[in-house]
């Protein structure tokens, strides 16, 4: 079942991964241009994408294998055995991946193939998502359900097929384990031999096809957008409020998020995981937990913020944070425009703040209902968030704008850089630290109201200092990274 699954997994990264290298780089019209033949220029760009699309699954196969090893005792013909099955699983896994490429990028260019593949993907990862969550998996810790886990676990020892790769695999390992030395080989010979016609093959085959999908890919990608018909009236009458360069660069903000496939269908992905979120709040087992339901509920509700506020971080780093990298080399146009940077990092913290309260707010008004929290909680959660949002949004376009990354060609290359990692801690300790202020007012405000008494004067200036120094916190991370970014942005660094 392993291996299927890393097979899988080598299969799709490697479709995307050859997309990209064999016709989608910036630098194939260089490269086609040297006197070299058309089957050595595939060979060269596959075996890039073969190791750029293998090397992170094979990273994190290893300590399945090892763990297997050591738990069967295995010797040194088990992990030769493994090593010497491990490149050929990973040729035949690019091989056919790069045979599906190179066929379909004789129906369509490479770009809306790209496209295709991506949404299909998307599509199959939020419906195994979903239905793997709506399973309700943790009913098999419970012992009156762990007999039925017992019977599935050994539905799926079934027998595979004998010309699937990840039995020839399986096979090598298990004799090389008996001892049996020859078996062994012999497997191993199937995956070898397996791997070598499948290269020889579809090399044979990108030397006739390989170029007509090439003159194909360079036709304009279509746009797959299901935003992209609003309406101009539309729009100036949403914007009409704002004066003409502001509402010109608003509007250019939006357009050019629903214009970016990477940007927008990564919705489809926060609305599954919010739904799933909220899910597994409606199926906690409150009534069998340790303390009164009263207690819990609230004890979770007020949890449950700083989840939250996690949650929009994560959000906040894919969306906010590589906003201003995403000018790029054009951003010249934006510092020769009528409107400052000051002005500039507001229009880009607006265009995320909206989203990201809405989503926030949601979360945490929705877990509430469903935990049937005290009237205390409901307004105390919904105000906290209210007031945390603009600061993490504020530190994902400062923060973005402090450590720019304008040669980047996708948002993920700018939230893996060190001005991210900077962004994900400060918002780690920015929330960690409201939630610790806030833990004991909360405390004695939620115990003054169970057991119905008043607090004393000492609770009430510790509560009033609390909240004060947190409204304070909350402004401070609005205010100062959208002004350390703009005083980055004017001193001309970060590779502006």
């Amino acid at each position: 079942m392993a291996l299927i699954t890393f097979f899988s997994l080598l299969i799709f990264s490697s479709i995307l991964t050859s997309l990209s290298k064999l016709y989608l780089s910036k630098d194939l019209s260089l490269v086609h241009s040297m006197p070299v033949s058309r089957e050595k220029i595939f060979l060269a760009r596959w075996l890039e994408s073969t190791l750029d699309s293998s090397w992170m699954v094979l990273l994190f196969g290893l300590p399945l294998f090892l763990s297997f090893g050591m738990v069967y005792r295995g010797g040194f013909s088990y992990y030769l055995t493994a090593g010497l099955n491990l490149l050929p699983l990973c040729l035949i896994a690019s091989s056919l991946s790069a045979l599906l490429v190179l066929l379909g990028a004789l129906i369509l260019p490479a770009g809306r193939l790209r496209s295709l593949f991506f949404f299909l993907s998307l599509f199959l990862f939020l419906l195994l998502l979903l239905s793997f969550r709506l399973t309700r998996p943790e009913q098999f810790v419970n012992p009156e359900s762990f007999f039925s886990l017992l019977v599935y676990l050994k539905n799926m020892e079934t027998s595979q097929s004998l010309f699937l790769p990840t039995t020839w695999f399986t096979d090598a390992i298990k004799t090389a384990l008996s001892g049996s030395i020859q078996g062994a080989l012999f497997h191993s010979a199937l995956s070898w031999s397996g791997a070598m016609t499948l290269v020889f093959f579809v090399t044979g085959i990108a030397g006739q096809i390989y170029f007509r999908g090439l003159t194909k890919a360079e036709t304009m990608e279509g746009k797959i957008s299901p935003f992209l018909g609003l309406k101009r009236w539309e729009e100036k009458r949403l914007l009409r409020f704002l004066p003409g360069p502001k509402r010109a660069f608003m509007s250019k903000e939006i357009k050019t998020f629903f214009r970016d496939k990477s940007q927008w269908s990564q919705l489809f992905l926060v609305g599954a995981l919010i739904v799933i979120y909220l899910y597994n709040f409606s199926v906690l087992p409150l009534d069998k937990g340790p303390m009164g339901v009263e207690y819990l509920q609230n004890l979770l509700s007020f949890l449950n913020m700083g989840l939250s506020a996690f949650v929009l971080s994560a959000v906040s780093a894919r969306f906010a944070f590589p906003a201003v990298s995403l000018e790029g080399e054009a951003f010249w146009i934006v510092k020769s425009s009528p409107i400052s940077i000051r002005t500039f990092l507001w229009i880009k913290f607006f265009v995320y703040f909206l989203p990201l309260l809405f989503l926030s707010e949601v979360l945490v008004v929705v877990t509430n209902l469903l935990l049937h929290v005290t009237p205390l909680m409901m307004v105390l959660s919904t105000l906290t968030i209210f007031f945390m949002v603009p600061g993490i949004v504020s530190m994902g376009v400062g923060l973005g704008a402090l450590y720019p990354d304008f040669h980047s060609e996708t948002p993920t290359q700018s939230v893996t850089s060190l001005g991210g990692l900077i962004y994900m801690t400060l918002c780690i300790g920015f929330i960690g630290l409201v939630i610790v202020l806030e833990a004991g007012p909360v405390y004695y405000l939620f115990m003054a109201g169970i057991r119905q008494h008043t607090l004393s004067l000492i609770h009430w200036l510790w509560t009033g200092v609390s909240f004060a120094f947190i409204l304070f916190l909350c402004f401070l991370t609005v205010w100062m990274p959208l002004r350390l970014g703009e005083k980055k942005i004017l001193q001309g660094e970060g590779g502006i």
